[in-house]
């Protein structure tokens, strides 16, 4: 049996056996001895440390795979004026997704009206951590000490590190192409490493949601029903809509291979909920099996698992209304358009700022003249609704690398259209060599 599927099998039965224990733990005829031997040795036991060690391990390949990538993929670049191109591009790119991500959202919102009908019980508890301000990003993105950068995980420092170092290695002359050559030897270690790892990622990933689901249920789902449907249905919407018009129009590809081969991606964002954790895979998926050349995709996709927020600001979108909707609270177009640019502009500076969501949506919420407060009540279904807005964040990152890297001639047409292309196998091999 395929990768692939292994995953997709551990995903469904992780959901399936923690809505199980969920329930379980609920019923009145268990008894309270047998409760708390699932809870203490199965749920926080056996599945926590699976879990939190499969997220460690994930965590453990992020820095020195972004490091390494950006190096050889700058270094590469680095003597042919490129980067400068690519940069702009790949801004550009996120950017536009992310503010039609948002518009789609506030349009289905008004037009579904999720809030209607929503009783405000009690006054709503929820303290948001301050954004910070402009000036801050722009100067926090520059490292002081590249070696705390990489300790700390500031992505975005270690991108504009990692661009220079590339950037001297090429006009360096021999010394440069023998630090160059040392590098590309580490980064197929690198990659190595992320093979090994997911070959165990089923039981990490049937490990992470059975335990969140055993304490969740599929039940929270309910409680705000419409809030939720009409985030997920936008999100579907973006990730396999408008992110496959632009693959065909502005690439020319089949839309359809991407998402068969991003389907191992999305089973570790859903799991996973987190750009960053999934990163190495991310990279992986785009060099490997969509053929996009490491100059590129080294610089799209670590960009990409920094700024990229075109699910959270779909998540914002909807909440903005809904909230609204909640508190009686009508918004005219001119806070419309507040929240678009706030939400757009907010994706560049959020990366270092814990809770990301929920802190821009603050800022968002604070701009439209809407009660803070409110978060509160969507809190209950966010943990659910930010692994599917992972998966989208991932799928962008994937389509603004596969749109570059063909408008830059450095993408493999043959990987792209090979649906075998690096596919791992029951034993761990592959079917085509490497790209790039």
């Amino acid at each position: 049996m395929s990768l692939t599927n292994r995953i997709l099998i551990a995903m469904v039965a992780g959901i399936a056996t923690g809505s199980i224990i969920n329930m379980l733990m609920h019923a009145t005829g268990v008894s309270a001895e047998l409760k708390s031997l699932v809870d203490v040795y199965l749920v926080n036991g056996l599945f926590d440390v699976i879990g939190r060690i499969f997220i460690a391990s994930l965590k453990l390949l992020v820095v020195p795979l972004v490091l390494v990538s950006l190096i050889c993929g700058s270094s590469s670049l680095g003597d042919s004026a490129r980067m400068g191109p690519i940069a702009v591009k790949t801004l550009s790119f996120y950017l536009a997704t992310t503010a039609i991500a948002i518009s789609l959202a506030l349009l289905f919102a008004v037009l579904l009206s999720p809030g209607a009908g929503v009783v405000l019980e009690g006054a709503a508890d929820f303290q948001a951590g301050p954004a910070p301000p402009i000036t801050d990003v722009l100067v926090d993105i520059f490292p002081s000490n590249p070696v705390r950068a990489m300790a700390d995980g500031k992505m975005l420092q270690i991108i504009v590190f990692a661009l220079l170092f590339g950037y001297a290695i090429s006009h360096a002359g021999e010394p440069g192409r023998r630090l160059a050559s040392f590098f590309r030897d580490v980064d197929a270690v690198i990659m190595k490493m992320v093979e090994v790892l997911m070959a165990l990622a089923p039981y990490g990933v049937f490990a992470l949601l059975s335990r969140l689901f055993s304490s969740m249920g599929i039940g929270a789902i309910m409680d705000l029903a419409a809030y939720f449907f009409t985030v997920l249905g936008v999100l579907l919407l973006h990730a396999l809509g408008v992110y496959s018009i632009l693959l065909r129009s502005l690439a020319g590809l089949s839309p359809a291979m991407l998402i068969r081969k991003m389907r191992p991606v999305w089973a570790f964002a859903f799991s996973t909920a987190s750009s960053g954790a999934t990163l190495p895979i991310t990279l992986r998926t785009v060099e490997k099996r969509l053929g996009v050349h490491n100059s590129v995709a080294g610089f799209t996709v670590p960009l990409g698992a920094t700024i990229n927020m075109d699910g959270t600001a779909i998540m914002q979108g909807v909440a903005t209304v809904f909230i609204a909707q909640v508190y009686g609270v009508d918004l005219s177009m001119g806070d419309f358009i507040t929240v678009v640019l706030t939400a757009t502009l907010a994706s560049i500076g959020t990366a270092a700022v814990p809770g990301v969501g929920l802190v821009t949506l603050a800022l968002v919420l604070e701009q439209a003249g809407l009660p803070v407060e409110g978060i509160a009540l969507i809190i209950g279904v966010d943990r659910l609704l930010d692994m599917v807005r992972t998966a989208v964040n991932v799928t962008g990152d994937a389509t603004v690398s596969v749109i570059v890297g063909k408008s830059e001639d450095q993408f493999d047409q043959h990987v792209f259209d090979d649906p075998m292309a690096d596919q791992l196998d029951s034993d761990g091999g592959r079917s085509s060599p490497a790209v790039g």
